[in-house]
């Protein structure tokens, strides 16, 4: 890697702990309902964003911050995983992979990032703890070979969507705004991990897996406060 290349990552992972991410794609919104009745979603400048909705109670906003957060802290672990995997291998391929990935992650995070500012909240305070944690993930995973690290990454989008599921759930009716960044963001998350199984990511023995999910709830439910 050349200095450029580590001068460029230096600059990616401090935008990712301090929050100041750039988007390449505009921010996904909730569009009226249409004439017959059914909803539709398009995707609209961040600056025709709807700030935090009217109809969100302190509660149902105070609730939808903290799910943000935890979807913003996912952000920033996504982006030092991605980098830490694209240093560890030797695979011009896959060192491309990584980074259109670690690209739109980086949508995502300035997404929940906008959307944190409409609500009127903070990132969590932890996040360079969070990025330092997952940097290190990342390399250990990258030691064992590329099948394991593309199969690392495999899992970690899977169990991404599967909590991006929840938070669909969990989510304020009326909080339109962030119901349509987090569909976007499982969408993505769900390409990123076919991408990497038809790459040749192997399947994490269970109890990695395992391991994995109990790592994630320790880091959702502290960013959901802090």
């Amino acid at each position: 890697m050349t200095l450029d290349d580590l001068i460029t990552e230096f600059d990616r992972g401090l935008r990712s702990v301090t929050g100041v991410s750039r988007m390449t794609r505009p921010m996904p919104v909730p569009t009226a309902q249409s004439s017959e009745g059914e909803s539709a979603k398009s995707t609209e400048s961040a600056e025709t964003m709807t700030p935090a909705a009217a109809e969100l109670t302190q509660a149902e906003r105070a609730h939808a911050a903290g799910l943000m957060r935890v979807n913003h802290v996912g952000e920033v672990c996504a982006q030092a995983l991605y980098q830490a995997q694209k240093l560890a291998t030797r695979s011009s391929t896959l060192k491309a992979a990584f980074e259109r990935a670690a690209r739109e992650e980086e949508d995502h995070l300035a997404w929940t990032a906008r959307r944190l500012q409409a609500l009127d909240a903070r990132p969590s305070l932890l996040n360079p703890l969070w990025y330092a944690g997952a940097v290190a993930i990342g390399l250990a995973a990258g030691r064992f070979g590329d099948k394991v690290s593309l199969g690392f990454m495999a899992e970690t989008e899977r169990q991404v969507e599967h909590h991006l599921d929840g938070h669909l759930e969990s989510l304020p009716p009326a909080d339109l705004e962030s119901r349509a960044i987090v569909e976007q963001m499982r969408a993505d998350e769900i390409a990123h991990a076919k991408a990497a199984a038809d790459a040749g990511g192997v399947e994490l023995p269970l109890p990695v897996r395992a391991l994995m999910r109990t790592v994630s709830k320790i880091m959702t439910r502290t960013a959901y406060y802090i």
